[in-house]
């Protein structure tokens, strides 16, 4: 029965018209036009802003950013200790929340330490029960390196759990503010075992967050609704849709037709499209914290040699693409893994446009006759890379020029990120954005040898050193100092071209209230609602 019911919410969608004709003043949908579906709803097996974007709504963590801004605040705990050395955690957890009560579960108890021991043990313990049933890779507190970090996880009554590392950390109580992070009932994690469901904890999510998940269509629409057990405020919208459009023109298109309310990020030709409708429209925009980078694969020729790398890279003629991608100047060249307004950045580090220098490099690598290449283009549409396809165009040329014949390729956007992870390509574009303000956020996601479980990824043990070493630095100037030697090793090694760091422009209908941008460009709807 629980199958057929499960078949019948993963089909069944109705027409977003229909909703918005039945709608009363009282109960306006909240309609996101999103670039891309969500990839599940285990937050931890995911990392992609489409998929964080969906289930930030559902799941909450320990603490959270403030809205709009990196500051930690109090969420399923109410206060926490840390100790002098930052190697204990101590959370107490907020008393009376209720987890969602759905078709599919129903819970009978309040949230409570079990919830965090389950939640984390998934993380932390390979052998886990869970995992057995249901084997996973949970990519972000892999990359984090959170099983080897964590000596010890302890419940020390029905609300405290505390948390002890091997090593101090100053950045560890950002984690729990993370996607990743949110929390899932233990109660329903026994119920999927029992039946041996496990896998269903990817398709019917249930957490404490404002709104519940009700359906999913796939690449069409995800419908959520209004958490009546929520233990914050109520909210005044009932219905959340996360409508699904690729295409970014569509998307602007739906929102002035009133379709919905407020879009993921923009396009800078969009930018200047909407300027034309500021009596219909308000354009929001934040500087983000964010990069746009092709990544280099370090296990197989010719990219696995350095002077290979840095041919590439300084091959590129970055002026050029930013006059075709970003005609408007607001987004920046990216020279170092993350942007200027972190604490850290080198600022005596800088990209270089040489073609002459990358063809004698290449003779130097033995492609005197220069080489064959892929180029993977991202298939969805980001700020920092507004078209990918058009990038990976201009790259090609300019490759071309130093004898580098480049095969562009691009694949959906959920195929593409497995291929990426399996090693396929030479060189994919990606991109990041980080949440906490710290170079951390950036460096030990994407850099760090724990990322590099297949060799494809970066690693190298001095730049690990350093980074370790910062994370276990209170002193805020040892930190920038090490940093800034991390980033000399990094722009030695090239593991990447480094592209953009971009503002973020959301628009929203001007009858939204309440919306704050995050400085990753994500989106958040508790207390958002339409007037």
């Amino acid at each position: 029965m629980r199958t057929a019911w499960m078949g019948a919410v993963l089909i069944v969608t109705a027409g977003l018209a229909g909703v918005a004709n039945a709608a009363t003043p009282a109960d306006k949908p909240l309609v996101y036009c999103t670039d891309a579906s969500p990839e599940g709803f285990d937050p931890g097996l995911w990392d992609s802003a489409s998929t964080n974007n969906v289930n930030n709504q559902i799941f909450q963590g320990l603490v959270r950013f403030e809205r709009g801004g990196t500051a930690l605040q109090p969420a399923l705990a109410t206060h926490w200790e840390i100790s002098p050395d930052a190697r204990v955690f101590t959370f107490h957890l907020r008393p009376g929340v209720h987890f969602q009560q759905r078709p599919w579960f129903t819970p009978t108890r309040d949230f409570n330490a079990d919830d965090v021991l389950f939640t984390f043990g998934r993380f932390l313990q390979p052998d886990h029960p869970f995992n057995k049933a249901f084997p996973a890779t949970f990519i972000y507190p892999q990359n984090l390196g959170l099983a080897k970090a964590v000596a010890s996880m302890e419940k020390l009554g029905p609300l405290t759990v505390r948390f002890t590392l091997h090593q101090p950390n100053v950045t560890f109580l950002s984690y729990f503010a993370m996607a990743f992070a949110g929390i899932q009932p233990a109660e329903y994690g026994a119920q999927l075992l029992r039946e041996g469901q496990a896998s269903q904890i990817n398709r019917l999510p249930v957490g404490t967050g404002p709104y519940r998940f009700r359906s999913y269509a796939k690449d069409d629409v995800v419908r959520m609704e209004a958490n009546p057990d929520y233990w914050g405020p109520p909210q005044k919208t009932r219905r959340l849709i996360f409508t699904i459009s690729r295409e970014a023109a569509v998307r602007v298109q739906k929102l002035l037709a009133g379709e919905c309310q407020i879009t993921s990020p923009l396009r800078d030709i969009d930018v200047a499209a909407l300027d034309r409708h500021a009596d219909r429209i308000r354009l929001m925009k934040i500087q983000a914290l964010n990069i746009s980078y092709l990544s280099f694969n370090l296990r197989k020729p010719p990219t696995n040699n350095r002077l290979v790398r840095e041919a590439l890279d300084i091959a590129v003629d970055r002026d050029a693409i930013f006059r075709a991608l970003f005609p408007r100047g607001d987004a920046m060249q990216a020279v170092n893994p993350f942007p200027p307004a972190i604490p850290g950045y080198n600022t005596r580090l800088r990209n270089e446009y040489n073609p002459a220098r990358a063809r004698e490099l290449l003779r130097q690598a033995g492609y005197p006759d220069g080489l064959d290449i892929d180029l993977w283009a991202l298939p969805v549409t980001r700020p920092t890379n507004p078209n990918g396809q058009l990038m990976a165009q201009l790259i090609q040329q300019d490759w071309a020029r130093i004898g580098v014949r480049a095969q562009i390729r691009t694949y959906e956007w959920g195929e593409y990120l497995k291929r990426a992870n399996a090693g396929e390509h030479s060189v994919y574009m990606s991109g990041w954005s980080g949440e906490s303000g710290d170079a951390d956020d950036f460096l030990s996601p994407n850099l760090s040898c724990a990322t590099n479980k297949t060799g494809v990824k970066f690693c190298n043990a001095d730049f690990e050193r350093l980074i370790d070493t910062a994370r276990a630095t209170p002193d805020a100037a040892r930190r920038i100092a090490l940093y800034e030697q991390a980033q000399e090793i990094f722009k030695r090694e090239r593991p990447w071209i480094t592209m953009a760091h971009s503002t973020v422009y959301i628009p929203t209908s001007l009858d939204l209230r309440g919306f704050r941008m995050q400085p990753n460009g994500g989106v958040v709807f508790e207390n958002v609602y339409r007037e």
